[in-house]
């Protein structure tokens, strides 16, 4: 697949340079949002006047963020509780299985008062839990429950190492922990790409999603700036000494047992060195790519006519240009989808192989094995 330098922060291309138009892009995936959100809120809803409980919104009710903090954050993840204002002598707790009758015996013992229950639907206590100032916390013990591997292609094949064991002699387990939360959060967000920025006092982190940046996490402190850039660069195999060229590169990790793929830039700057890495989930997008044709890209009627009608051609070249996330990759899986049959013989080349069409012959391209676009 074409691609630009994953640096480029310019807007989305509109439809009619073979990109995503971000307005549709971006309604579109808010209105999917917003009808998962309230299909969750509905569910919830019928399951308090099942049980005769009563339902709570968690966007607008009082939480208990003092509560939160003394109560272990693997029991409120596991059970999916969290605790709201109290009512005269009693404690009330936001749950979404009222069913586990277990859990509010554990909870008067731990708040040593008596307990109610209330609704909520998972994907709001899911949110709550990672507000305020449990957020770090919450986050922070599940990468560490978790864990981040990095896997490594080896002459007898693939290698799961742990990200520990290959870490930098001036590596400690604060930028550790950093890193693991980084890739984590991105995920759980899903961003398409991670922006790594130093600046003169501080180093901010930000995602990519919907092609837009948003701030990721508060800022980090600048001591932590070149190990953290330094970790990168080993995790991708790169130079770490080298600190004055751009250097590219790419890893792929172990998560929840899913092999995730990243490729990185490494930019040099005034205050230091700057990172871009680029997120390619496969099962994601997979997901997204089922039922994808050029009607769902966003082009203009009379573009999509042109488009269809050059890539229908027996010879030629259709050129897929704009910077990240304005769609390029999408159209190109898109056109392949709509021209693919059973008499034609399509082949690929791609870096990386993002999503696995049938029917047609996908190369992708291996620089460490010396096959390359100009190799095949």
């Amino acid at each position: 697949m074409s691609t630009t330098d994953p640096h480029t922060t310019a807007p989305l291309a509109s439809g009619s340079n073979g990109g995503s138009r971000p307005t549709t892009a971006r309604s579109g995936a808010k209105a999917a949002e917003d009808a998962r959100r309230q299909q969750a809120e509905d569910s919830a809803t019928a399951i308090a006047a099942r049980y005769r409980l009563p339902y709570v919104d968690l966007r607008t009710a009082t939480i208990d963020y003092g509560l939160v903090e003394r109560l272990p954050v693997d029991f409120l993840v596991r059970n999916q509780v969290i605790p709201l204002e109290r009512n005269g002598g009693t404690q009330i707790f936001a749950v979404a299985d009222p069913t586990n009758f277990e859990l509010i015996d554990e909870l008067e013992q731990k708040v040593g008062q008596r307990v109610e229950m209330a609704i909520a639907s998972p994907l709001a206590l899911d949110e709550a839990l990672k507000r305020g100032n449990a957020s770090s916390r919450i986050m922070h013990e599940q990468t560490r429950a978790i864990g981040v591997s990095v896997v490594r292609e080896t002459e007898h094949g693939e290698e799961v190492v742990d990200i520990a064991s290959i870490a930098t002699d001036e590596e400690t387990a604060p930028v550790i922990r950093i890193i693991n939360l980084i890739v984590f959060n991105a995920l759980e967000r899903r961003a398409s790409d991670i922006h790594i920025e130093t600046r003169d006092t501080e180093m901010a982190v930000k995602y990519r999603i919907d092609g837009a940046l948003y701030p990721a996490t508060d800022p980090i402190d600048i001591r932590y700036a070149q190990n953290i850039i330094a970790r990168i660069k080993v995790m991708s195999e790169l130079d770490i000494a080298e600190r004055r060229v751009p250097q590219d590169g790419r890893f792929r990790v172990l998560v929840r047992g899913r092999k995730i793929d990243f490729r990185v830039s490494i930019m040099p700057t005034v205050f230091g060195e700057d990172a871009v890495v680029r997120i390619l989930d496969k099962e994601q997008i997979n997901e997204s790519f089922r039922e994808l044709n050029l009607t769902t890209v966003g082009m203009a009627e009379r573009d999509l006519v042109k488009f269809r009608r050059f890539i229908a051609e027996p010879y030629g070249m259709v050129l897929v240009t704009g910077p990240t996330g304005s769609g390029k990759t999408t159209t190109l899986y898109a056109a392949l989808n709509e021209i693919r049959n059973d008499e034609d013989k399509l082949i690929t080349i791609e870096d990386p192989v993002e999503y696995q069409l049938q029917g047609i012959t996908q190369i992708p391209v291996n620089e460490k094995k010396g096959l390359t676009f100009a190799r095949d």
